[in-house]
This record gives structure tokens, sequence and C-alpha cells, in this order.
């Protein structure tokens, strides 16, 4: 009932906020939408309150795209997907997504606090640069690039939350998120792998 509400209010603000949009990325018109929509999960400048949250601060516009495009035809079907996304993102039009992408990605992107486990670091630095061959894990800066700071619509990783980071490993491992990239790319991680990873993300 409570995510009901919640998505009803969100709606309710787009249709509210709509008309002034712009289809090449509006940057002011995604800022009012960031403020109405997404400030409460994600912050008013993408900084999320939450580890649950991801970080949206900086990431790249073709991915913010992408993904609001899935969570709006429930193309993304991983359990916060339909908790939160689908119905935020229901109402919004093609111009309102372009908007919110492109405010998020002129934002200042986050940058992470120095490791709590530099061991543990250590290891997701190794993974993230090179992979485990033995175990066919790529590294993970093929795409995501040297300093995880993706690429069109390959995300930014740098500075995110490690308890974001390992649960979409996770939930890309288990098949619980669409994208099979990722389904390849983290069937042979371990729990241990993914957190590594994700402790060296969120120090960078």
């Amino acid at each position: 009932m409570k995510t009901t509400l919640l998505s009803s209010a969100f709606a309710l603000a787009l249709v509210v906020s709509g008309g002034a949009f712009a289809a090449d990325g509006n940057v002011q018109a995604g800022a009012k939408l960031a403020s109405d929509v997404c400030s409460k999960c994600h912050g008013d400048k993408g900084v999320s309150p939450s580890p649950l949250f991801p970080n949206l601060a900086g990431q790249k516009a073709g991915y913010i795209e992408n993904e609001l495009h899935l969570f709006r035809d429930r193309g993304r079907g991983d359990p916060h997907a339909r908790a939160y996304m689908w119905g935020i993102a229901g109402p919004m039009t093609d111009a309102q997504i372009s908007d919110v992408a492109a405010y998020f990605a002129a934002q200042t992107p986050v940058h992470g606090s120095p490791a709590s486990d530099t061991a543990l670091a250590e290891k997701g630095k190794a993974i993230f640069e090179k992979g485990v061959e033995a175990r066919q894990i790529p590294a993970c800066a093929a795409c995501h690039g040297k300093n995880a700071e993706g690429n069109d619509t390959i995300p930014r990783l740098a500075g995110q939350y490690k308890d974001y980071l390992v649960t979409q490993m996770l939930e890309f491992r288990g098949l619980l998120r669409d994208n099979e990239t990722m389904h390849e790319n983290t069937a042979h991680m371990t729990d241990d792998d993914a957190r590594a990873v994700a402790e060296f993300l969120s120090s960078k």
C-alpha cells in the first residue's frame, strides 16, 4: 500500500509539471522533475541519502535514459524495479526521461571514501582491472573504463554505494535483473568477489 501511494504521488507530480519539457534533454526542466519526483530516494543533486538507492550524480545520461525506458516499459523486473521504479517511471514521457538524465549527468560525481577493508579492496581492484581468467570472470574495466567512469549506456560505478553494488552483482548472477552480458560476467563470481569489487569501487 505504501509503495502504491508513493507511486501515485510521484505520478501526479509528473502530470502537474508537464508541458515545459525539451526533447533534447533540458537540464533546468530535469532539475524540477528531480526535485519533485526523484529526490526522496536519489537526493536533489543525485547523491542518495540511502545505500539502498544508487547515486545518480555524474551518471552517464545514456545509461539513465536506457534504464528509465526499461522501468517505464517494465523491461527490467528486478525486485526494486518492481517495487519502486515501475510506478515512478510509468507516466514519464520520452522528453521527461531525457531531461532527468541530462540533469543528473550534469551534476558533480560522488567520490568514494577510503576502503574500510584494504585487503578486500585490493582483491576487488585486481578483479576489476584484470578479471579472473581461471574462473571466466572478465575485467570490469574493459566495459566500465579504467577509472570506472562508464561510457554512454554503460554506467559509472566509481563512488557508488558498496551495498548497492553488491546487490546488483548478485541479482545479475541470480538472473533477477535483466542483462545478458552481466549474467555472463557475474556467473562465476562468488559473494566474496562481489563484495571485493564493491569495496574497491566505493572507494574511488
